[in-house]
């Protein structure tokens, strides 16, 4: 029986798939073997000692302390793309209140409560300052292809937008997903210089804070319109204020807002829509829960942002997963162990990851506890797990 937490509110489809029979879910829990989370706040939390994983039902994991679950061999989960139509969409959404001038003719339309009969033409005497422009045609430029930044770069181009993009971390399963027509920028300020709309779809890490600053905004062409619904602190606040008041940047459209932000002009502040439809809830909570499960049951890893993707299909009724410091020896020093206890090893696979490692091996016995033991003190190891094949109905 796996003691699962569930630290925010978790879809029920996706928790439906944990069967009753194997697992425990709740949301208040000691010593779970895993958590399941969306934004609720982890880096000051104690991590129990009995915990294997942590599935973030979302793509960001800012709210989990990485770092300190990787020492303790905790594999963190996340679910990209589970949620990027959702994402995708509310791009679209922001783009075209931007360009057609929408959140303004909103706030204006009510001052004309009262006016009875002449609402009607003062409608249309009232409508020609709400001009704006059609994005047909227009550049726009795509900072990250991920799952969500090849959707926005797909869909602007079937909606007659000329695309550009830059990623020079793109995966080929993602290039391959892109329309033929769209080009490669070499550099970011190569894009900030071309485009009428720029979208950000990036990572916020130490090397991406503040991405957006003054020496770019001073790139970008005259009423270029800033859409980032990636992360908050993406675009530097005091430089981007000074962009709109020189008219460098028409508008800039965030999914995340501050108290910098809602007291500036030409701001479309959104409270963090980016993800909350049904459909990305349920899709973030599956993907979870299936990651989450597999590790469980099986030992496999799948969207880790921790540790390397690693799968094996059982071939024997016994296995080890261990997870290192990817350093020499190591699986030498596993082996010998291993061998005390009059076990072979079947079968094996060794992935790594910067500098950590992750094997799962399948062996024709159990090992004892002991011999476990002696595994889990090996220096450089961070976790150790034998389990035994799931019986499954047939």
């Amino acid at each position: 029986m796996y003691k699962i937490q569930t630290l925010n509110k978790i879809a029920v489809k996706g928790l439906d798939r944990m069967t009753h029979d194997n697992y425990e879910i709740a949301s208040e829990m000691s010593s779970p073997d895993g958590i399941i989370v969306r934004s609720f706040k982890m880096n000051d939390m104690e991590l129990p000692d009995n915990l294997k994983a942590i599935a973030r039902a979302g793509a960001g994991v800012n709210n989990i302390p990485v770092e300190k679950c990787t020492e303790k061999g905790v594999v963190v989960f996340n679910t990209p793309g589970a949620n990027a139509n959702s994402v995708k969409e509310l791009v679209f959404t922001g783009m075209l209140m931007s360009a057609r001038k929408i959140k303004d003719a909103l706030e204006w339309v009510p001052s004309l409560e009262g006016k009875g009969d002449e609402v009607p033409k003062l409608v249309e005497k009232g409508k020609s300052q709400f001009t704006g422009t059609e994005i047909s045609g227009k550049k726009i430029g795509i900072i990250g292809l991920g799952a969500i930044g090849v959707m926005v770069a797909n869909t602007a181009n079937a909606l007659g937008m000329k695309v550009v993009g830059f990623d020079p971390f793109i995966t080929v399963d993602n290039a391959w997903d892109l329309h033929h027509s769209i080009a490669r920028c070499r550099s970011i300020d190569e894009l900030t210089a071309e485009c009428d709309y720029i979208s950000l779809h990036i990572p916020l890490n130490d090397n991406t804070r503040g991405l957006m600053n003054k020496d770019r905004f001073k790139m970008m062409r005259k009423n270029t319109v800033l859409l980032n619904f990636a992360r908050g602190g993406l675009v530097n606040n005091a430089d981007l204020r000074v962009a709109l008041d020189e008219g460098k940047v028409a508008l800039y459209v965030t999914d995340f807002p501050d108290e910098e932000l809602i007291s500036m002009k030409n701001v479309i502040n959104l409270p963090h829509l980016g993800a909350s439809t049904e459909e990305a809830e349920e899709n973030c909570a599956v993907m979870a829960v299936e990651q989450m499960k597999e590790y469980l049951e099986n030992g496999t890893i799948t969207n880790s942002i921790n540790f390397p993707e690693c799968n094996l299909p059982f071939t024997t009724d016994h296995r080890l997963v261990i997870a290192n410091r990817n350093i020499p020896n190591m699986v030498g020093q596993i082996s010998s162990i291993i061998a005390v206890d009059d076990i072979n090893i079947q079968d094996m696979v060794n992935k790594h990851k910067n500098e950590l490692a992750y094997n799962i091996i399948n062996i024709d016995g159990e090992i004892s506890d002991s011999t476990l033991e002696k595994i889990k003190n090996i220096d450089g190891v961070l976790m150790a797990r034998f389990f035994k094949k799931a019986v499954t109905d047939v």
